[in-house]
């Protein structure tokens, strides 16, 4: 069975959090071996300094929560983020634009994202329709991202619309053959992440990455008793 922990974007994007707090996330991140720490613009030169002896990835959360910022804007942030030391960039497509069926624009605003770095793209798939989730998922991948994401914390999708979810990481998995698929907002407990992955999910985005690696630990220990 593969090995949950692993797949952990562990994410700390509160507005409110300390440099202390962005530590220790660090930290979890590093003892629990997560695939990397995911933080707001702000906090990037410090979680790069706090990872640099390790192989977690940096990533950066980038004009959430509609994407609704000038392409200028988007792109200023890219690469400050870049400079800072990110090592990805998950950045939320601009989903009006999407939904106005404005695909020459989408595409253009990601292809030049997606030239600075690695680009997890979110498509906020709780604000679309199925055949907006699948256009939607064949513009990152045409894009050059290299993830297909489904949402920040303002998924309007709640937490016991996880199965619908599920069903979107599905869809977007399908749709986009070549991408990584990342699954993410009120994934809270280890059955939560084996339900996206069994669906189609190749990357978990989490702030509950602590709880679900310790239950993941305990149930190894119990198969081993």
């Amino acid at each position: 069975m593969k090995k949950v922990t692993k797949t952990i974007d562990h994410t700390n994007i509160d507005p409110e959090a300390t440099e202390a707090e962005i530590i220790k996330t660090c930290d979890e991140a590093k003892n629990y071996g997560f695939r990397g720490v995911d933080v707001n613009p702000e906090w990037v030169s410090l979680v790069a300094e706090e990872l640099k002896e390790t192989k977690l990835k940096v990533i950066v959360l980038i004009d959430p929560p509609m994407g609704l910022s000038s392409h200028k804007e988007r792109m200023d942030a890219c690469k400050r983020a870049v400079g800072d030391g990110a090592d990805e960039l998950d950045v939320v497509m601009n989903i009006i634009d999407l939904k106005y069926e404005k695909y020459d624009s989408v595409l253009e605003d990601l292809s030049e994202i997606c030239s600075l770095a690695d680009t997890k793209v979110i498509i906020g798939s709780g604000f679309l329709t199925d055949e907006e989730i699948k256009k939607a998922s064949e513009l990152v991948q045409e894009a050059g991202a290299i993830c297909v994401k489904t949402a920040t914390n303002k998924d309007p999708l709640e937490r016991r619309q996880l199965e619908e979810k599920a069903r979107h990481v599905k869809m977007m998995d399908q749709s986009a053959p070549d991408l990584l698929v990342k699954a993410s907002a009120k994934i809270r407990t280890l059955e939560d992440c084996r339900m996206m992955i069994e669906n189609g999910a190749d990357i978990i985005g989490t702030s509950s990455g602590v709880e679900i690696a310790e239950e993941e630990l305990e149930e190894q220990k119990n198969e081993e008793a």
